[in-house]
C-alpha cells in the first residue's frame, strides 16, 4: 500500500517532537550516617589533618552549610567518627577468670581501628565522650575490670590510662608512617642506624645509652604496645585484695 504523497509532504513539514529532557539525577539526601562515612573517607585517604567541614562537604558534593542541618561543628564529627569505630568493637561477656586477657583484647581492637585511619586517635584524645557507641565501650571495659575484682575508682582511672596510651600509640605510629612517606623527612632513621648513632655517643657522657643501645631500640611497635599495657594491667592485678 502506497502512502499518499501529500501526507508524506505534510509529515516533512511537521516540527519533530523533541525527546523528553533527561531528568536530573537527584542526589541522595544528606544524613548523619553519610556525613560520618564521608569523614572517615577523608581521614582514610588524606589523613586526619585534612578533616574539615569543607572536605567532608566536598566528598558529599555539597557545600559546608548543608552539613549544619545535621551536625553542630567539626567536634561533633569527631565524636561521630570515633563512635563509628567503637561500634565495630566486639565486647566480651565479663569473665572474672579471664578479665586480664579480655581488657587487653579490647584495647588491641581499639588500636587496630585507629590504625586504619591515619591520625584519627587525635579526635579521641580531645573528646569528652557522650556518644552512645563510645559509652558502650567504656561500659564494657568497666564491667570487665569490675568482674576481675578491681575497685571501682581504680577501674575508672585505669580505663582512662589505657585509653590515653592506646590513642597516643596509634597517633605516634601514624605520624611515623606519615613522615616516612615524605621525601623531605628522610631523617626518620631505622633501628640499625639508630644503634650506630647511640654506639657513637661519648662514653663519658652516655655510658648506659652506649652499653644498652640494642635494648633501647629493640622490639616491634606492637611488642612495645603489649608490654606497656601489660605493665598497667599487671599493676591492677597486684592491687587485688589478698
Amino acid at each position: 500500500m502506497t502512502v499518499d504523497p501529500e501526507r508524506r509532504r505534510a509529515a516533512r513539514h511537521v516540527q519533530p517532537t523533541s525527546p523528553p529532557a533527561p531528568q536530573r539525577r537527584r542526589k541522595p539526601p544528606i544524613t548523619v550516617a553519610r556525613i560520618t562515612d564521608a569523614a572517615l573517607q577523608v581521614v582514610a585517604t588524606q589523613g586526619y589533618d585534612a578533616l574539615t567541614m569543607r572536605s567532608v562537604a566536598a566528598v558529599l558534593d555539597t557545600g559546608p552549610a548543608s552539613l549544619y542541618a545535621h551536625v553542630v561543628n567539626k567536634a561533633d564529627i569527631d565524636e561521630l567518627i570515633i563512635g563509628r569505630l567503637c561500634s565495630q568493637l566486639a565486647l566480651p561477656a565479663p569473665d572474672p577468670a579471664a578479665w586480664r586477657g579480655q581488657i587487653l583484647d579490647v584495647c588491641a581492637q581499639i588500636r587496630d581501628q585507629y590504625l586504619r585511619y591515619p591520625g584519627i586517635s587525635r579526635a579521641a584524645l580531645a573528646m569528652v565522650a557522650t556518644n552512645l557507641d563510645v559509652l558502650r565501650v567504656n561500659e564494657g571495659m568497666l564491667a570487665i575490670l569490675l568482674a576481675g575484682g578491681i575497685e571501682p575508682q581504680t577501674a575508672a582511672w585505669a580505663i582512662d590510662a589505657l585509653s590515653l596510651y592506646v590513642a597516643g600509640y596509634a597517633l605516634e605510629t601514624s605520624l611515623v608512617a606519615q613522615r616516612r612517606g615524605r621525601q623531605e623527612d628522610d631523617w626518620v632513621v631505622g633501628r640499625d642506624e639508630l644503634v650506630q648513632r647511640f654506639a657513637a655517643l661519648p662514653d663519658d657522657t652516655f655510658p648506659q645509652t652506649r652499653r644498652y643501645a640494642a635494648e633501647l631500640t629493640s622490639g616491634t611497635g606492637h611488642e612495645r604496645f603489649d608490654f606497656a599495657l601489660g605493665l598497667i594491667v599487671d599493676n591492677l592485678a597486684q592491687r587485688l585484695p589478698a
